[in-house]
């Protein structure tokens, strides 16, 4: 038996359209995260960028479960002396930048290095339904279908 190693040739991208609207966060962005490596397909290589190109719309209506929106806390620091900065995910999803819980918590789900950096430049994320990317024609796959546990009633 030989292992089967996909060639660049080799590698068929398609454009996905996902809906975050209802969903819960971690739930996402695995899917996400999954989609991105393409470990959904058979011909899957780890050292290959053979993932989806994926379009997330609606990040702004995304759910957290429990009481994370207001007792999880996002950090960075400013690079300044006594520069570390807070906020909570409430504060974010009501903030001018909503897409960045989503990006973030997908980013954390893919592992760290060069090729990960590669595979995040395949992910656009949008705050509202609107999207520049019909001319790729992309194919919807409904997150909240696949599993009851996928949404969440506010």
């Amino acid at each position: 038996m030989k292992t089967y190693t996909a060639k660049p040739a080799d590698i068929e991208k398609k454009w996905v359209l996902i809906d975050a609207e209802g969903v819960v966060l971690g739930r996402l962005a695995s899917i996400i995260a999954m989609r991105l490596r393409g470990k959904h397909k058979p011909s899957f290589t780890p050292h290959m960028d053979m993932g989806d190109n994926v379009i997330v719309i609606n990040a702004d209506k995304v759910q957290v479960t429990g009481r994370k929106k207001d007792d999880k806390i996002h950090y960075w620091h400013t690079g300044y002396p006594g520069g570390i900065k807070n906020r909570t995910t409430r504060q974010i999803l009501e903030g001018d930048h909503p897409e960045r819980i989503v990006m973030q918590a997908v980013k954390r789900m893919l592992p760290g290095g060069r090729l990960s950096r590669k595979q995040m430049t395949n992910l656009r994320v949008y705050a509202g339904a609107e999207h520049p990317h019909e001319a790729q024609s992309p194919e919807v796959v409904d997150v909240k279908s696949m599993n009851a546990k996928n949404t969440r009633s506010a």
